[in-house]
């Protein structure tokens, strides 16, 4: 008596599918979580306002806020809170605006930034 040879075949067929199917209702209980992982409290609430400059900013204006390439210095710099508040919040020429999305943290390093001259 000979087997038919297509039974494994659609054995593995069947369990594939099903085991298709119970991933898709995992991945659908699961999509609200993947959804707001991103929305979480940002890092930089609690940092002080050099922490921030210094992670945010000193990557394109320099380490010591002196300026390089086409980004200006930061030290120094002779604009007010409220100019500084609106360059972070709504950029400038190439900087982007949004960086710091909380206005008291702007406001916090706003205030930092016209102290270091």
């Amino acid at each position: 008596m000979k087997k038919n040879p297509l039974i494994p075949f659609a054995l593995i067929a069947v369990f594939g599918i099903g085991l298709m199917f119970l991933l898709g209702f995992v991945g659908l209980g699961n999509m609200d979580e993947m959804a707001n992982q991103g929305e979480e409290a940002p890092e930089t609430a609690a940092a002080s306002p050099e922490e921030v400059v210094q992670g945010t900013c000193a990557a394109c204006h320099g380490q010591d806020l002196a300026g390089q390439g086409t980004a200006p210095a930061l030290k120094g710099v002779d604009l007010s809170v409220e100019e500084i508040q609106d360059v972070i919040t709504n950029g400038r020429g190439a900087m982007p605006g949004g960086l710091v999305k909380d206005p008291a943290q702007v406001q916090e390093i706003a205030n930092w930034l016209v102290e270091q001259k």
